[in-house]
């Protein structure tokens, strides 16, 4: 009986949280068309997940590029197909490494972030000052978070794609020799425009998830410092876990 009751407890709170996150989500497309529009509060979001996220994407993607490199090479070798390479890593990047290991390091980063920020308001009840004064949390705080992930978590991709692709490209025709000819050639005949799109509505599903899942959490502080603590952790995490899982989803249908 005590694991059937715990069983149940996690289920009920599982579904009470997806429920909360979901309206989050409804009530900030609802939100979207109404002004006032705060640009300039968009504009400091953009920057601050896009623009502060731009180091850290481009060494994630920069090693990543280099390693997969490294890896493929003496695993193609075994075959003879080194000619091969250059397609693998393009692949890999555009479809699966780019998208993901994005949107991780932006929620990791910036997600973090957002949770620890409305989660200190709302313990301030600088969150209850702002429904004193007829302003919805979600128009206010939430909303242009969300906006500026959709945003940005794409633009970001294409950026650690393209970088991961100059990385393999370094490791295996500068270091490794494989002619450079070959390499280009069949990455430009085996990747196409498809293989980019898709991790880019990959990367705009996992910004949109991230986002959310952070001003959810954010929201739901309570407790003072150690809750703040609590559901910055819980976003992260969460976040993490919803993109892996979302990556299998979207992968199965897209590809």
């Amino acid at each position: 009986m005590f694991v059937i009751s715990a069983l149940g407890r996690a289920t009920g709170h599982f579904v009470q949280e997806l429920g909360g996150m979901a309206l989050l989500l409804g009530q900030s497309l609802l939100y979207l068309p109404r002004r006032p529009f705060r640009w300039r509060y968009l504009f400091r979001q953009l920057e601050f997940i896009g623009v502060k996220s731009l180091f850290i994407v481009i060494l994630t993607g920069l090693f990543t590029g280099m390693v997969l490199a490294l890896q493929a090479y003496y695993g193609l070798r075994k075959f003879g197909g080194e000619s091969m390479l250059g397609a693998g890593v393009a692949l890999s990047m555009t479809r699966e490494l780019g998208p993901v290991l994005t949107s991780l390091m932006v929620a990791a980063r910036a997600g973090s972030a957002m949770a620890a920020e409305l989660g200190t308001m709302k313990v301030t009840e600088q969150v209850d000052a702002l429904l004193a004064m007829a302003v919805h949390p979600v128009h206010y705080l939430a909303l242009p978070r969300i906006l500026a992930s959709v945003i940005m978590v794409p633009l970001l991709t294409v950026i650690s794609v393209f970088i991961g692709i100059v990385g393999g490209y370094f490791v295996g025709v500068i270091l490794l020799g494989v002619n450079p000819g070959t390499y280009m050639q069949k990455m430009l005949e085996v990747v196409t425009a498809d293989d980019l799109y898709n991790g880019l509505y990959k990367s705009v599903v996992f910004g949109l998830l991230l986002a959310v899942i952070s001003c959810y959490q954010g929201l739901q502080a309570s407790g003072g410092a150690e809750g703040v603590g609590l559901v910055t952790t819980r976003a992260v995490v969460l976040s993490a876990i919803a993109i892996l899982i979302f990556d299998y989803i979207l992968t199965a249908m897209l590809f």
